[in-house]
């Protein structure tokens, strides 16, 4: 379906009050992004801290609207709510209607990590190659793809194991896509965890997509009494790396292969000091700016 695009940019400490009025109005979706962006000013953000929402000094928003919104109603009942706000600050779009799936489907394409392991977008049949072990994958809402170097890395990690037979559990599972590479691979069964229910719902929908849906759990953290795995992997973020290093060390039978992600290349050496309480062999892999950290559970 179309929609109306209006965007405006702010100084960051009034984005609070600009994001309530716009979500007053009917907003279906805010967007926050730098104003600065695509020139020498623009500051990255990767990760904030817990209870942080930290933003640049100045802040483009935008909201989208259904197609037939009022524009000029939509306007005056800002600047109303706004005083403050001029009202030529106030640019509108529209935004045509696109079958956003097949978007997606179009910029996917199959991809191979490692010797054998293939990641096909599932509408993409792949050929008949008693060489190539392949996951069928649609991501859903979930992040997930093999697109990014964090998730590729771990693939990589699965696909260079010999995982026949063994237990495995994903922490921050997203779209399943480690979890089910891993039971293609030879893994007899895998727990996924995440603290997302639609990472969840996709992990499961992928599972079945792949035919391994019998083979693997799924649990939000809180829910997760899985014993010990034979193999354990986690691509998330290095913050939760560095708090969640004794649940996952927990996690991990003793000798068990594991390797953690999600780390930006000069976040590795703390978690490097902190990991190596629980696990030897430690070593980094680094792929366009991002670390895969893996090594083995002490004992």
């Amino acid at each position: 379906m179309p929609f109306i695009e209006l965007s405006l940019t702010t100084r960051h400490d009034r984005q609070p009050h600009v994001e309530e009025a716009l979500d007053d109005l009917g907003a279906l979706s805010v967007t926050l992004r730098d104003a600065n962006a695509e020139t020498p000013d623009e500051q990255a953000i990767f990760e904030p801290g817990v209870g942080e929402l930290p933003l640049w000094p100045t802040v483009t928003l935008s909201a989208l609207f259904a197609a037939d919104t009022d524009r000029r109603g939509l306007a005056a009942a800002l600047t109303d709510l706004l005083p403050w706000l001029p009202p030529e600050a106030l640019v509108f779009a529209d935004v045509p209607d696109q079958d956003w799936e097949r978007v997606w489907m179009d910029q996917y394409h199959p991809m191979a990590f490692g010797k054998r392991l293939w990641i096909y977008p599932w509408n993409v049949e792949p050929p008949a190659d008693a060489g190539q072990v392949v996951v069928r994958l649609d991501p859903g809402l979930a992040f997930g793809s093999g697109t990014h170097p964090t998730t590729a890395l771990c693939l990589a990690w699965l696909d260079g194991l010999d995982l026949a037979g063994k237990t495995v559990m994903d922490y921050g599972c997203g779209s399943g896509i480690l979890a089910i590479a891993a039971l293609k691979l030879g893994a007899a069964h895998a727990t996924g965890v995440d603290n997302d229910p639609q990472a969840l719902i996709a992990t499961r929908d992928n599972a079945a997509r792949n035919g391994v849906a019998g083979h693997l759990d799924v649990h939000l953290p809180e829910a997760n009494t899985t014993p010990p795995a034979d193999v354990f992997v986690a691509n998330i973020l290095a913050g939760p790396l560095a708090q969640l290093a004794p649940t996952f060390a927990q996690a991990a039978k003793p000798g068990a292969p594991f390797a953690i992600s999600g780390i930006l290349d000069s976040q590795q050496d703390e978690l490097l000091a902190r990991y190596a309480e629980w696990f030897d062999d430690l070593h980094t892999d680094l792929r366009d700016g991002w670390v895969r950290i893996s090594g083995r559970r002490r004992g």
